[in-house]
């Protein structure tokens, strides 16, 4: 009887976790939405916001081209990727910087998997079952999330449309909630 009562109540507490997820905070944008529209340059780059706006937060997601793009300002040094996760849908606007190997990297709140804030390739901790010892090391799965290029000038924060002859395992949800997609950022 008492496991009955403690699954049940571990299920609950799995139900409630996942609500929270589904419909936890959803992810902000530093810009005004009032008037709707996405200051671009004549030389194609996007305004996200004020330099020290973004270094005040810490990130902050905007719109490039229709797709959701998350602006980190970590460690003196502004990153930009695709606010998707490249495995599944969820947001990385809430995810927590980590340190792996001298590589800031993001972590995926719902898988954990970590992406290099600089070129976004996946990481994971393997070993070698050949080695007499084998020790877990951090090893590359390859460029996984779609990286964008940050420019800074005047006080304001630029982000270069992406590079689509080129592609990223993230362009798929990146893509198929683009411009107000059933899950996207919009509020």
């Amino acid at each position: 009887m008492l496991d009955l009562i403690i699954l049940t109540l571990h299920f609950f507490v799995c139900l409630l976790l996942s609500v929270a997820i589904w419909h936890g905070p959803k992810d902000e944008d530093l810009r005004s939405s009032s008037t709707g529209t996405v200051e671009t340059e004549p030389d194609g780059l996007i305004l996200i916001g004020k330099e020290d706006d973004i270094k005040r937060s810490g990130r902050v997601t905007a719109r490039v081209n229709g797709r959701g793009v998350v602006v980190f300002y970590h460690e003196g040094k502004f990153h930009a990727m695709d606010s998707r996760c490249y495995r599944k849908i969820f947001a990385l606007f809430s995810s927590s910087l980590q340190d792996i190997n001298g590589q800031a990297c993001i972590v995926c709140p719902w898988h954990k998997f970590k992406i290099t804030l600089e070129t976004g390739e996946g990481l994971y901790e393997g070993i070698n079952p050949l080695e007499p010892s084998p020790t877990p090391q951090w090893q590359s799965k390859g460029v996984k999330q779609r990286i964008h290029k940050v420019t800074i000038d005047n006080g304001n924060v630029y982000v270069s449309p992406p590079d689509l002859s080129v592609s990223f395992d993230s362009d798929y949800f990146a893509d198929k909630y683009k411009n107000g997609g059933d899950l996207a950022m919009e509020k």
